[in-house]
């Protein structure tokens, strides 16, 4: 089972770039982000957590842009995976948002992981003319018209939200297929989005008994007849202990993400110490710029 970190970017504290580079140097295996592009005062969505219009962290009105925070983040490190948990393709242009992809993958070597979110803020989704009872449909075709651009040499697209004539569009990838996770709440009707959709599943950080969950997902994927498994990464909201870490990968979980705090970058690099301490995690030799 690998291991991930999670900065929820703010204008504060450690920057992406800081952050990415010591979780590298600690061994941890991906670096996350996450994205909302602004956040409506008048809101009748309430937060998933809270369960009303208020937040359990202002960093939700602070987040810095994922792309570009990851791209600061692939300037500094060569090896850890970079990811967002969770991006919201379907509040973006995809024409645009796969260049920007490809774009990172190609500088950074192949090493994007895209985790994509259905999106709970339906106020924030309409200011984007996304239609709340159809973003799981948006969010198909995003997907759907930025692979055709990214393997097609002449790429087009016919969809009911997304469509494009016959383009070329490069950079094409590094990686002849970018993952793409779905962040969201453990329910079969997105199991059933996933196995058909997707590569794998990000849990929400609310999410309870992971072990049958992933099960249920192991059955959706098994149902559409797709080979292999599917990638399982878990938001672990709290420290998680040896026992829960062992039960997640004798379950299937491919990794387990641990937040970090917007704090002063000296607290956060040695907060990563301490978890990659307790995780085991072979830390590799700092190259810092003197």
């Amino acid at each position: 089972m690998r291991h991930g970190i999670v900065l929820f970017t703010s204008d504060r504290g450690i920057t992406p770039a800081e952050a990415a580079r010591a979780a590298e140097e600690h061994g941890f295996d991906t670096f996350y982000v996450p994205e909302h592009t602004h956040i409506p005062v008048k809101r009748t969505a309430a937060h998933p957590g809270t369960g009303d219009a208020t937040f359990p962290d202002d960093r939700y009105l602070r987040t810095l842009d994922p792309w570009v925070a990851l791209a600061t983040a692939a300037a500094c490190t060569s090896r850890i995976r970079l990811s967002t948990a969770v991006a919201l393709p379907v509040e973006s242009d995809p024409i645009t948002l796969a260049k920007t992809i490809a774009t990172l993958d190609h500088l950074s070597g192949g090493r994007v992981t895209v985790g994509a979110g259905f999106g709970w803020n339906t106020d924030e989704l309409a200011d984007h003319h996304v239609p709340a009872d159809r973003r799981r449909t948006v969010l198909r075709e995003c997907e759907e018209a930025m692979r055709a651009l990214w393997t097609q040499e002449e790429a087009s697209y016919d969809g009911e939200f997304v469509s494009f004539g016959a383009s070329w569009a490069y950079p094409k990838p590094v990686q002849p297929h970018v993952p793409l996770l779905v962040g969201a709440g453990g329910r079969p009707r997105t199991f059933e989005w996933i196995a058909r959709h997707a590569d794998g599943w990000m849990t929400s950080p609310r999410e309870q008994d992971v072990t049958a969950k992933v099960e249920q997902l192991r059955l959706a994927w098994a149902d559409t007849g797709r080979p292999g498994e599917p990638a399982v990464h878990v938001l672990a909201t709290s420290k998680p202990t040896a026992e829960l870490l062992e039960g997640w990968e004798a379950a299937g979980v491919t990794e387990a993400i641990r937040g970090l705090p917007d704090r002063p970058a000296d607290e956060v690099v040695a907060f990563l110490g301490r978890h990659a301490g307790r995780l085991g995690l072979p830390s590799a030799t700092p190259q810092r710029e003197p």
